[in-house]
């Protein structure tokens, strides 16, 4: 099936889509801080820019898409059309994440992830879960976490 864009309407689409600041990633921080807590935004001094840094935590806040990191969930979907350029950008993108985990890591860095999908029931009482378990993970010695769809976040 061939797109049916064409390629400067595709390109102009592509650049539209931001890598921070995404709506996940702006949910995630104004829950995190109407909880208390307080943060720096994409620090260029760390592996992988982590979307937010608790420097009095030791800990990084990574937020991925689904897409855009190939989350094994039920909202990935490769792409149908040019299927070798999504695969080979998927994998890059997770090894360009395990890359930076691993720096972070051997820097003593804890890390969280949570996932897009962790977010899409938009019910205050899924917010407050989300809000929770990072509150306490935070406040907790626990190296990492992952907050993907399939823990009961309800």
């Amino acid at each position: 099936m061939t797109d049916v864009h064409s390629p400067a309407v595709r390109s102009k689409n592509m650049q539209a889509i931001r890598s921070k600041n995404t709506r996940p990633e702006i949910t995630v921080r104004s829950l995190l801080h109407a909880a208390g807590f307080r943060y720096r935004l994409h620090v260029s001094d760390l592996p992988g820019k982590p979307d937010l840094v608790f420097p009095k935590y030791r800990a990084v806040i990574m937020v991925n898409g689904c897409f855009w990191h190939g989350h094994d969930c039920q909202f990935f979907k490769l792409p149908s059309t040019r299927i070798d350029f999504w695969k080979q950008k998927i994998e890059k993108n997770r090894a360009n994440d395990e890359r930076s985990s691993l720096a972070l890591r051997s820097a003593e860095w804890r890390i969280a992830i949570v996932w897009e999908c962790a977010l899409r029931k938009k019910k205050a009482d899924s917010f407050e879960n989300v809000t929770q378990k990072l509150s306490d993970w935070l406040r907790s010695l626990d190296a990492s976490m992952e907050l993907p769809k399939t823990e009961p976040v309800r």
